[in-house]
């Protein structure tokens, strides 16, 4: 490797990973992920990574341009990452209450995995209320495709497989594959 490879490498990876690095605002951080890509982790809650976690592909889409954010909401918010867990680039997990990725799980590009509404849904308290949540846990050896959106309260099955681009808002059992708005599964692994 050259050192004009070096100087960019540098100049447009490292010193963005340092400075979202910077920017986060999660105390309690547990483990070292492998970080290709920028990572911001926010919240007050608890952020833990287990071994051989990778953070961005470096051949993918985004890896120049985007960031990951992480965030564990409040004092009682978790997101646990198990092992050999590999999450591609601009990738959202928000924690209001607990999200669980399990061991050897694959996570395409631009996914988002959300255990609450964003907002409570009532018209008179969406500025101030407190949004519904729900544990989101991800069993080992899942696959989950880019563009893929997975909501409040659902667990997805051991093996199983999430199509690119689909939303799941129920259950996924194991060893299946499932797509589309909402998921629905489509075949037997």
């Amino acid at each position: 490797m050259g050192i004009l490879y070096q100087l960019k490498q540098f100049a447009f990876v490292n010193l963005r990973i340092l400075k979202y690095k910077g920017l986060s605002s999660c105390q309690q951080v547990l483990g070292q992920p492998k970080l290709y890509h920028p990572l911001l982790l926010n919240g007050k809650g608890k952020i833990s990574f287990g071994e051989n976690v990778q953070i961005g592909v470096v051949n993918s889409p985004k890896y120049y341009s985007h960031y990951s954010y992480f965030e564990a909401r409040n004092l009682e918010s978790e997101i646990l990452i198990g092992n050999n867990v590999t999450i591609n680039n601009n990738c959202s997990i928000e924690a209001l209450t607990k999200i669980t990725i399990c061991d050897n799980v694959l996570i395409g590009i631009n996914c988002a995995i959300l255990d609450n509404d964003g907002h409570d849904l009532a018209i008179d308290m969406r500025q101030f209320g407190i949004p519904k949540s729900g544990e989101i846990i991800i069993e080992n050896n899942v696959f989950i495709g880019d563009n893929v959106t997975i909501l409040k309260g659902v667990t997805i099955g051991e093996n199983s497989v999430i199509g690119s681009g689909s939303i799941v808002t129920k259950n996924i059992p194991a060893n299946v594959i499932a797509v589309g708005n909402p998921a629905k599964i489509v075949k037997e692994i």
